[in-house]
């Protein structure tokens, strides 16, 4: 299986857009907490962060191998977005932006146009909420939505638009909210995964799940500087049981020659490493258990 570099979705459909007075209001009630608490943590470098965001494969991409096998679609599946208003602390509303980020993706390329609306209310909500709605404009989101077809051009936009959002977090000294939007997503992705592989048992789907041992530890590696702050100790105690677990997946890889293609007028390099997915249907079970408890606490705090 091709290994795959391109990053976390965030947020389908974010983009550049106007600095809105409003959001400025609820940025300013929102950040003197974590600006105040993240001060005396040790800095992680942008390097690292970067990285990760590279190594974690997309959600869109999850979502477009769901669609590829044929899985038909239910919003049951997904977060209610009528909960967003219970999402009243930074931290729940980081990690449910992210849930709320990969369904509205999942809704877009099932074309649930009503679902697509709810989500991306939900999703603008919570970007307010956290001071990050600048980075949100329904006028990019239309133009991303028809052209939903060229995958790559959509992951380097969403890519380019994380790491804008990092770098603004990152300088609020709040970079905690990164990760657990990052972590929110790739838990639903891979909830969602799991939950279609456990009707269609499908290897790619498998492999799918398997290859997510390299990203948790990923993971798991950036929460851990953020373990004092409130909540975190739990989910990354979580995340480490669903660690365990993934211990007994194994990874071999095959390093292969990078190659480059011109992609809309610039040179995009292509990683060809291939990896080799070993993994036993208990632990696809067991995994299945797990992302689920996860998953619903995330939705239910």
């Amino acid at each position: 299986m091709k290994r795959l570099y391109l990053s976390f979705s965030l947020v389908l459909m974010l983009a550049c857009g106007a600095n809105t007075p409003e959001s400025n209001t609820q940025q300013v009630v929102n950040n003197a907490p974590d600006a105040a608490s993240e001060a005396a943590l040790p800095q992680i470098s942008d390097d690292l962060v970067a990285n990760i965001m590279q190594s974690i494969p997309s959600p869109i991409e999850t979502s477009f191998l769901i669609k590829g096998i044929g899985a038909p679609y239910n919003v049951s599946n997904l977060n209610d977005h009528n909960l967003v208003t219970n999402y009243n602390t930074n931290y729940s509303q980081a990690l449910n932006l992210g849930v709320y980020s990969t369904d509205l993706g999942f809704a877009n390329l099932y074309d649930k146009n009503q679902d697509v609306l709810n989500y991306l209310n939900a999703v603008k909500k919570l970007a307010d909420n956290l001071g990050i709605g600048q980075y949100f404009d329904y006028k990019t989101i239309k133009e991303l939505a028809s052209s939903s077809g060229n995958v790559e051009q959509l992951l380097q936009l969403t890519q380019q638009n994380l790491e804008k959002i990092h770098n603004h977090l990152n300088e609020q000294k709040r970079e905690s909210l990164t990760i657990l939007i990052l972590t929110g997503g790739w838990v639903e992705a891979l909830y969602l995964t799991t939950l279609v592989n456990q009707k269609a048992n499908n290897k790619e789907l498998r492999d799918r799940i398997g290859e997510q041992k390299i990203a948790l530890e990923q993971i798991l590696t950036i929460l851990d500087v953020y373990k004092t702050k409130p909540n975190f100790a739990t989910l990354i105690a979580d995340l480490k049981e669903l660690n365990k677990i993934y211990s007994k997946v194994q990874i071999k890889t095959t390093v292969g020659k990078p190659t480059q293609k011109v992609v809309n007028g610039e040179i995009i390099t292509e990683d060809n490493t291939v990896s080799t997915i070993i993994i036993q249907d208990a632990d696809v079970q067991a995994i299945t258990s797990m992302v689920k408890s996860i998953r619903n606490k995330i939705i239910k705090s």
